[in-house]
């Protein structure tokens, strides 16, 4: 049984290599523009995000973390909503496009973040950021992609069926298009709980080690 879904998974891969390589890049220069947006910011939103960070570092160095069971709550929903959203619109033959703008957004979220962090607080920010978000995204990321991928695979099956040919059984490959998206849903979760029981605890302790708190900001 593990040797067929390893061969599936495989199977799947080379299948859809040429999507797999788009959708990477794609998120890389999400990434990158994403970290060049940070040096666009004003002075005002500059302040107003140290702000922001100066009560978050505060509030670890006193312990004052987030309810691990409502982290997790939160966590979960966030990333299974964007999944259920790309689910969605796999399902339809104009949802490639957006799901192709979502993976983008995905890693302009994480650029402007590591960006931020790595401009302001430079080695200590990039330490921060490596122990902290680094780590749940390692499952997060490639779980994302995957789902975009078998997305717009499935879009573009619906328009190749539904549109170009006119035939052709879609039911087999909508039961193996969900099930892919409710497995990359369960790794979700799994981050989820490693975001909000483990994650919390490396950031007190990163912080507390590199001293972060309102004078290095300033």
């Amino acid at each position: 049984m593990r040797r067929t879904w390893n061969e599936t998974i495989q199977h799947h891969m080379e299948e859809h290599l040429s999507l797999y390589v788009f959708t990477t890049v794609l998120f890389i220069m999400g990434i990158v523009f994403g970290s060049l947006a940070v040096g666009a910011l004003t002075v005002e939103q500059r302040e107003g995000l140290l702000e922001y960070l100066m009560h978050f570092f505060n509030g670890l160095e006193q312990g004052a973390v987030a309810d691990a069971s409502t982290a997790l709550k939160h966590a979960a929903a966030h990333h299974l909503k964007y999944v259920g959203l790309m689910w969605i619109l796999g399902l339809s033959i104009i949802g490639a496009p957006l799901v192709v703008v979502l993976i983008f957004l995905k890693g302009l979220v994480i650029g402007f973040t590591v960006g931020f962090f790595v401009r302001e607080l430079s080695w200590n920010g990039l330490g921060f950021v490596f122990l902290s978000v680094f780590p749940q995204n390692l499952l997060i990321v490639p779980a994302m992609i995957i789902v975009s991928v078998a997305s717009i695979a499935f879009s573009l099956s619906l328009l190749r069926n539904r549109i170009i040919q006119r035939r052709g059984a879609i039911y087999p490959q909508f039961v193996s298009y969900s099930f892919l998206v409710l497995a990359m849903a369960c790794v979700l979760v799994f981050a989820s709980f490693f975001e909000a029981y483990v994650s919390p605890s490396l950031m007190q302790t990163v912080a507390g080690k590199l001293g972060m708190v309102w004078p290095l900001f300033s």
